[in-house]
């Protein structure tokens, strides 16, 4: 036998019994409720599918928000990305002009 494994029983033993007390009520049946029970436990899980759905719907409005702000901040960056490649082919431009300047004043 591992020679672990003595000691980690050890260990655990003693709490078997609260851990099985804890989940004793999981597994047991419960009751059958009354109809004044039933129809409280109605009203509690209306309410709170309703708080739930007002919740969603504020949820809804912040992502549309944050979708509207994300595309025009999309758009913005766009078009700074088309003038920076604009000033890049101009650059470009400009340097094989002058490239071409040096090159025929070094050849004359």
């Amino acid at each position: 036998m591992a020679g672990w494994l003595i000691p980690a029983l050890k260990a655990v033993l003693p709490h078997v019994g609260d851990i099985v007390a804890a989940a004793k009520p999981v597994f047991t049946r419960k009751r059958p409720e009354t109809g004044e029970q039933a129809s409280q436990l109605i009203g509690e899980l209306q309410a709170a599918v309703t708080q739930n759905a007002e919740h969603i719907r504020e949820l809804a409005a912040q992502l549309q928000g944050t979708v509207s702000a994300l595309e025009k901040a999309a758009e913005i960056a766009e078009a700074r990305l088309r003038r920076a490649i604009v000033f890049c082919a101009i650059a470009v431009a400009l340097s094989l002009f002058s490239l071409g300047v040096a090159l025929v004043a070094l050849l004359r």
